[in-house]
């Protein structure tokens, strides 16, 4: 009698079929090893560090000797003064970012696909791609040369007549001007992606428009940007769950006391509390709570992009 060969018999166990797809790409494997080291050590391991965000922590006593209070440090910073302005700066520079950042890598990566010249194309590419090696530091050194009392920008007023400013502190500027230093530094940076995306959009597609009479405008909305929408999406979603992290070196350098009141946010106040306050555990709370709250937006968002019949995230 012919006993029925199961799909473990047939094919071996999952770990043997694991083995065996580990040992055949054994070269991949030891590529991917010092990645997978750096983030072990530099991401995965320190997270242990969050525990101290449910403790009164005290250096002298460690993780295991310092008490244990809860969500005590998450119940202070939530209810505490700086909380509703802290949140209302981070969340008004990222929509800013959103609205006015976001869409600048696709716009230039559409120009850029327009160019027919490929030295023309080359040589474009790299100057807006060179802001990005910059450092912040860098980056605000120049706007600080430029717009101080007497720099350039002032001059230009002075010349044509105007009244010199001192732009790095006023306040209904500095939101705007967080925005458009990152539009000037990474925009460059963002088109990489975009344009591998367009490189992807057949060539027939846009043969057999120009075939049908489609003009250049009814190409792009019909053909470029649905092509390279799931790209969109997908960075969009990760955008999203960035909102509340508006980076710490370039606001903390643009900070001055007659902006702070715009300018700080929750990366600027961990700082402040973690390390020049020396509170360890309220600070961390408050950077985990930042955290969090991040991951429920790139989670919902992600539910929502699916349930509106595009690919999200995973």
């Amino acid at each position: 009698m012919n006993v029925p060969t199961t799909a473990s018999t047939a094919t071996g166990s999952p770990k043997s079929s694991l083995l065996r797809s580990m040992y055949r790409h054994r070269r991949l494997y030891v590529l991917a090893l010092p990645g997978i080291v750096y983030f072990l050590l530099f991401h995965y391991l320190p997270m242990w560090g969050v525990l101290i965000a449910f403790q009164d922590y005290s250096p002298f006593q460690g993780f295991v000797g310092s008490e244990w209070v809860g969500f005590k440090h998450f119940v202070d910073f939530v209810q505490g003064d700086n909380f509703i302005k802290l949140l209302g700066n981070t969340l008004m520079i990222n929509l800013l970012k959103l609205v006015l950042f976001f869409p600048a890598p696709i716009v230039l990566a559409l120009l850029l696909n327009e160019v027919r010249n490929a030295l023309y194309k080359r040589f474009v590419q790299t100057i807006v791609y060179l802001p990005h090696f910059l450092s912040w530091v860098i980056v605000i050194g120049i706007y600080s040369l430029m717009f101080s009392s007497t720099g350039f920008v002032n001059e230009l007023v002075v010349m044509f007549g105007g009244t010199a400013k001192k732009w790095m502190m006023m306040p209904e500027l500095f939101q705007i001007t967080i925005v458009l230093q990152n539009i000037w530094k990474e925009t460059g940076w963002g088109t990489i992606i975009f344009l591998a995306a367009l490189s992807s959009v057949s060539p027939e597609l846009y043969e057999a428009a120009v075939m049908d009479g489609a003009s250049r405008w009814r190409q792009l909305w019909n053909i470029t940007l649905p092509s390279i929408r799931p790209t969109i999406i997908m960075l969009l979603l990760l955008q999203l769950g960035h909102i509340l992290n508006t980076g710490f070196e370039q606001i903390f350098l643009m900070l001055n006391p007659l902006v702070l009141d715009v300018g700080d946010v929750f990366a600027t106040y961990v700082y402040r509390e973690g390390i020049l306050q020396g509170d360890f555990s309220f600070a961390s709370a408050a950077g985990l709570f930042n955290s969090l709250v991040g991951l429920i937006l790139i989670l919902g968002a992600n539910k929502l992009t699916k349930k509106l019949g595009e690919e999200g995230l995973f």
